[in-house]
Order: structure tokens, then sequence, then C-alpha cells
């Protein structure tokens, strides 16, 4: 049975018997940052190394292992400059740090555990460009591994040794006068006003810095997209709609290969096999466009600046680009936590001289809030703990004694905050509706449309179905937040009718709650809780002005009262 044949942990298990101590591998790496090389190719390595084997009476391993070798030989496409520079330290003074070749790593790995007796490269600078590597290397030498180079032979001597130190050397060195030229050429470039990078989708890419031609077919409609959003009355998506409708696609762009295909044996013209797909635009990429300024005739400087570019002209105006950019930041929205802790108080109690908010956190079963104030605030009251703040709110409460009148005020303006909340609500549920009416026009669309999209390119099999999916799934969101919506406005109801029965008796019921409870009293009737030092400020609700008569002590005779209330106290010690 040949190596072909077996599986994967067969072949492991025989390298890890001996059956391949005897035996050397070659190892062939294609560089990425020196192509024109004839040395950096792969199929000149593979016969150089080869015939330098049979020449040298050398045991190659009739070895195959997929993403490893083949018939003893390993090809690798990465770059041996590049080099990991974290360290790990452990037992025993150990230093570690990472390898980035994977093939060059499994190799080394296997040499130094003796079950191979060698290995082959063409030169120095095929094995690596780095000192991390070098070091690797040298180890394996003094541990007894055989690492022939096909084009150079080093001496076990003074001078043999000097002559491997001046290749890698000179190995390192070339690649960082690479990369030094590589740089220079590139800012001088940007200096001029020259586009280095790929042009963005609107031009065409000729493979020349000095000119970036318009797109004929999509640099008008990128005109057009810039137009109507600059009205403020086109969504993303439906831009990425119209642009679909009008044949727009993106360029066509090859996939990342798969690990499998990094580790396969490479080939110069591997990235050929890998065809190159056009895809339809999204709201996403609609706003890559509309907010890149390469579309304003400019390219990004060497300062992390835009300047006017020399190698393509606008597309648009900087009116116009400045008009959208204004429309997008109106349609910006914060991003919320999913998934917010339970924690009482939270978000509700704040510095009364910076307005950092005190964050809860427990500990060995007790709530402490700590607040991590700025460098300037005078608050010296950094921690707290919930019953602190409780036992002050309750003080509060055991003024609360109302005639009839201020307990009907109470109702009809908590009515009044019930209002509004619905009223908000509707214009949320408005909202979705309008949303599942465009994600319903869009399934239709897919449906009616499947075959000609599909001939056209703009879609593939897969990602018309993952389309039709995704909206399918938005919709189902958008129903499951209506019944949540529903079901929040009840609850509401039921704490409103709640409230009503608290006041009857506020003071007996706070005192006798649990603390979850009187957390949901406190929310209730305040807004806003802010530490002074040891004086507790607080504001009441829309609802609760007429409470603030009760809470305020130091109102004056003729009824004039400030919308902020403080009560003195001791905090506890923690």
């Amino acid at each position: 049975m040949t190596t072909k044949e077996k599986t994967a942990e067969a072949i492991l298990k025989d390298i890890a018997s001996g059956a391949y101590r005897d035996c050397y591998l070659v190892y062939n790496r294609k560089s990425t940052d020196d192509t024109e090389n004839q040395k950096n190719s792969i199929k000149y390595q593979k016969s150089e190394n080869v015939r330098f084997a049979f020449r040298e009476n050398l045991n190659l391993a009739a070895l195959t292992l997929d993403g490893f070798c083949a018939d003893g030989v390993i090809s690798e496409r990465h770059s041996g400059f590049k080099e990991n520079v974290e360290l790990a330290f452990g037992d025993g003074n150990a230093v570690q740090y990472r390898v980035d070749r994977p093939k060059f790593y499994q190799l080394v790995q296997l040499l130094n555990k003796g079950y191979f007796k060698g290995v082959v490269f063409l030169c120095w600078d095929r094995a690596s460009r780095n000192k991390g590597d070098n070091t690797i290397l040298r180890k394996l030498m003094k541990a007894g591994v055989d690492i022939r180079f096909t084009l150079a032979q080093y001496d076990k001597t003074s001078a043999g040794e000097l002559h491997m130190d001046i290749d890698g050397m000179f190995a390192e060195h070339h690649s960082r006068v690479t990369r030094e030229k590589v740089s220079i050429t590139i800012r001088n470039a940007r200096t001029r006003g020259l586009c280095t990078n790929k042009a963005p989708v609107g031009y065409l890419n000729l493979g020349n810095m000095d000119k970036k031609p318009l797109d004929p077919v999509r640099a008008p409609i990128i005109a057009t997209l810039f137009e109507k959003a600059a009205t403020g009355e086109w969504s993303l998506a439906d831009l990425a709609r119209y642009a679909v409708e009008q044949g727009f696609t993106m360029p066509p762009v090859r996939r990342r290969r798969t690990n499998e295909e990094i580790l396969a044996e490479e080939e110069d013209d591997m990235r050929l096999e890998i065809a190159a797909v056009s895809r339809i635009p999204t709201a996403n990429s609609i706003h890559k466009i509309l907010t890149n300024h390469f579309y304003t005739g400019r390219v990004p400087g060497n300062d992390n600046d835009w300047i006017l570019s020399t190698s393509h002209t606008a597309i648009v105006s900087d009116t116009l680009f400045e008009a959208v950019q204004k429309q997008l930041q109106k349609k910006n929205k914060s991003v919320h936590y999913a998934q917010v802790l339970t924690h009482p108080l939270r978000g509700l109690v704040r510095c009364g001289d910076c307005g950092r908010v005190y964050t809860p956190y427990p500990k060995k079963g007790i709530m402490y809030y700590g607040a991590r104030c700025s460098e300037h605030c005078t608050n010296t009251l950094k921690s707290i703990n919930f019953d602190y703040i409780a036992d002050k709110v309750g003080g509060l409460i055991q003024k609360l004694v109302f005639t009839e009148d201020e307990k009907a005020e109470i109702d009809a303006r908590a009515n009044t905050d019930v209002a509004i909340l619905e009223t908000k609500r509707c214009n949320k549920l408005e909202e979705g509706e309008r949303r599942k009416k465009k994600i319903r026009e869009d399934l239709a669309y897919l449906h009616a449309n499947r075959l000609p999209l599909l001939r056209s390119g703009a879609y593939t099999p897969e990602s018309l179905v993952a389309e039709e999916a995704q909206l399918n799934t938005e919709l189902v969101t958008i129903g499951e937040a209506e019944i949540v919506s529903d079901i929040s406005m009840a609850e509401t109801i039921k704490d409103i009718v709640k409230l009503s029965e608290l006041l009857e008796d506020a003071a007996i019921i706070y005192d006798a709650a649990k603390p979850h409870e009187k957390e949901q009293i406190i929310r209730v009737i305040f807004s806003e809780l802010t530490l002074t030092q040891n004086t507790l400020q607080y504001k009441c609700k829309k609802g609760f002005v007429a409470l603030q008569s009760r809470f305020d002590a130091s109102s004056d005779l003729t009824g004039n009262r400030t919308p902020i209330y403080a009560v003195k106290g001791r905090c506890p010690n923690r």
C-alpha cells in the first residue's frame, strides 16, 4: 500500500514509528517580495533540489501527506521575512514565539523529533530571512539534523560558520532593502498625488498608478447614488436596490483561499483556478461608496489626510459629498448591548459633580456602586452600597401624605405619560409595517425575477437563497418586536395600577418591600439620583411633580421650587 492510499492517521503513525528516520525531505518556498527572481519559482527549486538529492545519493522520503508534502517535496507560498514578535515565557526559563509559516513549522517539528534525517533547501534565503527562524535551523544543525543547501556548502569549521552567518545576514538584508524601496516609492508617489492602492468601484485598475480612468458603466450610476443620497429620502437599502435594478455590480474579485488551498501543493498559476466573481451591492457597500473621499478626486496622503489626485478625476463635487455626509450623520444610531445585566438601579445613580454613572457590581453578596469620576472631580464619594440609597429614598417616601385631589393629579399625569409612550409605540409599529412592506416587495421581486437575476450574474444560486433567508429572518424579527412591544405596554399599564394602589400607603409598603421591589418603586418615582459627598440629589418624573413639595423641606413660602432637590446624610463604610 502506497502513502497516497493510506489515511493521514496511518501516515503519521508510520512517521512516528521511525519508518523515515534515514530519509530526507525537500523544502521549496515561493517568496511574496521577489516574484521576478528565477530561484523564486517552485518548479525551478523542485527540479534543482531533487537533482541535487540524486547527485548526493540522498534517500528522499516516499511520503505524501495532504497539507504538508507530496512525494517528499514540501512547497509553500509564504514570506520568509515576516516574523511574529510576540513572546511567551514558560517554566524552566523557556521562551517561545510563533512561527508564521505552517509547513515550515511542521517540518522543523518533525526534524526536531528525529523522524527524518535531514532536509534540502535551494539556498539559505529559501529557508529563512529572519533571525528567529535562523535560530531554529542552527539549533537543529547542532542537534545533528543534516540540513543541505543545493547552491551552497558550509564547512564544519569557523570559516563555514562565518559563511553561514554572512548568507543569513544577506538574506535578511535583501528583504529589508526591498521593503525600504517599496516604502520610499509609495511615499514619493503619494507626495505627487498618485493612487498607490487599488482604485474603488467606479474606476478602472489598469495596473498603473499614474492613471485610474473612470469606469464608463459604473461611474454614472455612482454619481446618481450620491445625488439621491443627498436628498435624505433614500435609505442605504433603497439605494442598493436601485443600483441592482440599474445592473450595477461590484468589480470581480477572487475569494480568499481556504486553509486547505493554502496548504496545498503550490504552483505558479494556482490563483488562476479561483474564478473572480462579481457580487451585487449591499447596504454596507453603498455606505462605503458614499463615505469614500476618493470620489471627490482625492487620494490618501502621507499624513493620513486626503490630497488632490493626479491619477483620477472626481465623480462628485465637494459640496455634494458633504451634503451626503450630513444626511448619513442624521441616520446614525447608537449600538446598544443585546443583553444588559439586570443589576438594581443600573444607570440611575450619577456623580453630582462630573456626571459619571455609578456602576453596580456585586461583591460578597452585597451590591456596591462605584464611579470612575473625571480627573478634576471634587466628589470624594466614589463607592456606596444599595442600602445607603434605599434608606435615603425611604426617608423621602415617609413624607408622602396625599389628599384626594393630589392623588387624582398624580393619576392624570401618569396617564399622560402612558399616552406619550403609546404614541411613540404606534409610530414604531407604523415604521415596522413600512419595513415589512418593503421586505415583502423585495421577496416578491426576487421570486418573480429569479431566472433573470441568475442569468445576469447578479446573484449566484447560493447568494439568492441567502438573500431570501435574510429577508425572511428580518420579517420574523420585526413581528417578534411588535409582540414584545404589546407585552411591554401591558406591563406598563399594570405598573400604573400598582402605583395608584401604592400611594394609599407608600411608606409602609416601601419599608416592607424587598430590595428588588424597592428598586422598582424608586424607578417609578425618580428619573435621576445624583450623589455629591454625602448629599443625595434627585429629580422626579413628570407624573410626580406633585410629590416635590413633600420632598423639598426648603421650599419658600411663595411656593417657588427648583426641579432638583437634595437630602443630606452620611454614607456607611464599606
